[in-house]
């Protein structure tokens, strides 16, 4: 008989995983990972039956993490440029509060073993935001791209912002609100 899983060893390993590809990338060991999540690297294929099943999760959950943050206070009633500036500083808080997520995060988007599966929960989790992608560009400049461009226009100016935050710490946002304001003049206009 399979012995019971305990979750906080898979929140141990989940939590390792980010801490190594962090600082490792993508190959970093799963014995690596196993040993600084405190377990036997026997114990990580319990939970996760390979490295590519253990990298999918990961990218999932914290994508899924960072996307709830980022709509958090996100209401109907708000102007697109006020809730586009509110998922905007969300998710900068998120990323610069945590710059080990972060680069764990900017690791594994590049993951070429990322499954179409783990893209469509991504893309099912970060519906809210692509609507709102829609209607801010609907009429700007960018009203023709595609969503995938515009979500990687935006993503590309996101990182530059918080890669330069994290270096560079700026407590009156000045930099964040500039980098805003051109994201908002690309997209909207």
């Amino acid at each position: 008989m399979a012995r019971p899983r305990n979750p906080a060893h898979r929140d141990a390993l989940l939590a390792a995983a980010t801490r190594t590809i962090s600082a490792q990338g993508l190959s970093a060991s799963t014995a690596t990972i196993a040993k600084a999540a405190g377990v036997s690297a026997g114990t990580l294929f319990i939970y996760f039956e390979s490295k590519t099943i253990l990298v999918n999760e990961l990218y999932v959950s914290l994508k899924t993490e960072m996307g709830a943050v980022a709509t958090a206070g996100l209401t109907r009633d708000m102007a697109p440029r006020e809730q586009l500036h509110r998922m905007w500083d969300n998710w900068i808080s998120w990323a610069t509060a945590q710059p080990e997520r972060q680069r764990a995060l900017a690791h594994l988007a590049v993951a070429e073993d990322l499954t179409p599966q783990s893209h469509r929960a991504v893309a099912e989790a970060y519906a809210g935001i692509a609507e709102l992608l829609r209607k801010v560009s609907g009429d700007g400049p960018m009203r023709d791209a595609s969503l995938g461009f515009v979500t990687t226009l935006m993503s590309a100016i996101a990182d530059a912002t918080i890669n330069d935050l994290i270096s560079k710490p700026d407590p009156a946002g000045t930099r964040s609100t500039l980098a805003f304001d051109a994201m908002w003049r690309a997209l909207a206009g």
